[in-house]
């Protein structure tokens, strides 16, 4: 028998950006194969929220089309509520493809003009911000388009002015924008920030600055309430204030880290509104990214809260 969807709760933790179709390359067929999956690093992130059991939902626009049915069929399945994605009939659903080389993973987009990167001020839903615990936003959101950019920073002050956590990943893609534009609107919304979940090479990229400590006393004096400082394999580092944790990587078997930033933002902040420590935040999310790491593609890998529990031990 099927596994029934999960019931989809009023949302506690929102995410808004860009959903986008992924076709990530594989071994077999002499690398000519790639498996249909899910993207879009807010997305990711949302779904990683839900599958470590809160409730959820996303912000966003999707093409009326083939691809923005699979992914409403996908946040039913796994719980998210997208009663608030609007549809739009003019644009598509964005898509992206995923190739395997000696440098690691290299993605391909096919964005331009997506539904999502036409989303804008007026879309954003006031009430259902203000009801949720926490919202997030990345880089890319503020980086697909000038409406989105305005977009989030709308749900940034509704945020703001509701009592709403604020979640920013940096997620920099310098296809998308140049790095002094970058570095001006990341500013400006890491100081907005109540968590900030940054990605080493991102935040370097953005501040010149080398040593983890460094850059997570940046970002605390730039105005982020919390870092959690995401340093591939060698863990992560999380901060606030008052203290701050070196998170060891957990042991795992890596074939494909596309999405594993994604899940860890969302784990962290899935257990920070469940009530977690930043240490024990940081913990979980840790163990949560490399199991996602184990398997291929942004969506499928990413493991359900039973699965990290059992692999804390």
């Amino acid at each position: 028998m099927p596994k029934p969807a999960p019931e989809i709760l009023a949302p506690e933790i929102l995410a808004v950006g860009e959903p986008m179709i992924e076709y990530n390359q594989v071994k077999e067929g002499d690398g000519r194969n790639f498996l249909q999956g899910f993207g879009g690093d807010t997305s990711n992130f949302i779904i990683a929220a839900a599958r470590q059991g809160a409730a959820t939902g996303y912000l966003s626009a999707l093409g009326a089309d083939a691809n923005g049915a699979m992914f409403r069929k996908l946040w039913d399945e796994e719980g998210v509520d997208h009663s608030l994605v609007i549809e739009n009939s003019k644009a598509p659903t964005g898509m992206y493809f995923v190739t395997h080389g000696p440098a690691g993973h290299e993605f391909t987009f096919a964005r331009a003009g997506s539904a999502a990167s036409l989303y804008a001020p007026a879309d954003v839903p006031v009430t259902a911000i203000k009801a949720a615990k926490a919202i997030h936003l990345s880089g890319i959101s503020l980086a697909i388009s000038a409406s989105a950019c305005d977009a989030c920073y709308a749900a940034i002050h509704v945020a703001r002015e509701g009592g709403t956590l604020v979640s920013f990943d940096t997620n920099l893609r310098l296809k998308l924008w140049s790095k002094d534009r970058a570095r001006a609107i990341m500013s400006d919304v890491i100081a907005l920030s109540d968590v900030l979940l940054p990605s080493y090479d991102d935040i370097v990229a953005i501040t010149g600055i080398t040593e983890p400590d460094a850059l997570a006393d940046w970002c605390l004096t730039k105005g982020a309430k919390i870092v959690a400082l995401k340093l591939g394999s060698e863990g992560a580092l999380v901060a606030d204030g008052k203290s701050r944790h070196r998170i060891p990587p957990h042991p795992c078997q890596p074939v494909d880290a596309t999405g594993a930033g994604d899940c860890f933002g969302g784990s962290f902040i899935a257990r920070l509104v469940a009530g977690d420590s930043i240490e024990a935040a940081g913990r979980y999310a840790a163990v949560a990214a490399a199991l996602s790491t184990e398997g291929y593609g942004a969506v499928a890998p990413i493991p359900r809260a039973e699965m990290v529990r059992k692999a804390m031990g």
